[in-house]
């Protein structure tokens, strides 16, 4: 199996990559677009690195409302804490375009048996950082659906892209519905509210492309 470019899996030997193959601790599965990798409820045991595609983290309610917590692209993990915990799923893991999931058992490392391996140390310090960078995530994900009005919601969120790029031109990994959906927006009132912000000179857009007017901040 070739090395994944992974936090999860950084300093990784060909050795560890070996000793993982052949306990069966890794597997690759590949998913349709829209197709549903985990469903709420469910109880798993395998943590899961994203190798391509797109995958979103959702929330539905009993009355078909759903809000996407978070995007998951190449190279990025999901499903950690689920896994680690054995709590059942609250939220669904969806593909959002056709996709391969590299799955690891994270029974592996709960079995006192490899604790000596160099593998599992790695894993588990790995692992450590990916939790605070996903704490990170989240954290700015409720800063964005705090502000009371659609304005401030999109500005908040438009202003934390461009500092993460460090650029005034951005762009939006979603398209209108999701950027609604992650915002908890309506797609109409959010498309309204995006037309007034460029008559009023705060932000220039086209499709995914936003470009933003930092003197009228």
């Amino acid at each position: 199996m070739r090395k994944i470019q992974s936090i999860l899996f950084q300093g990784f030997t060909d050795e560890d990559w070996d000793q993982l193959s052949e306990l069966s601790g890794i597997h690759i599965t590949s998913y349709e677009k829209n197709e549903r990798i985990f469903h709420m409820g469910d109880r798993i045991h395998e943590i899961g690195v994203l190798l391509s595609g797109c995958i979103h983290i959702e929330s539905h309610d009993l009355w078909g409302n759903k809000s996407i917590l978070s995007q998951i692209d190449p190279e990025e993990i999901f499903a950690e804490t689920y896994a680690l915990c054995q709590e059942p799923m609250m939220v669904d893991v969806t593909a959002v375009e056709n996709c391969q999931v590299l799955f690891l058992n994270v029974q592996l490392l709960q079995n006192p048996s490899y604790q000596s391996a160099s593998w599992h140390g790695r894993l588990l310090s790995n692992l450590l950082q990916v939790s605070m960078q996903k704490n990170l995530l989240l954290s700015n994900r409720i800063f964005c659906t705090s502000p009371k009005t659609i304005r401030s919601r999109l500005l908040t969120y438009f202003s934390r892209l461009s500092v993460k790029y460090g650029s005034s031109t951005i762009q939006i990994p979603f398209n209108r519905q999701q950027l609604a959906d992650y915002l908890n927006l309506d797609r109409s009132a959010l498309s309204k509210e995006l037309g007034k912000m460029q008559q009023d000179g705060l932000i220039e857009y086209h499709k995914n492309t936003v470009i933003l007017k930092h003197d009228e901040f």
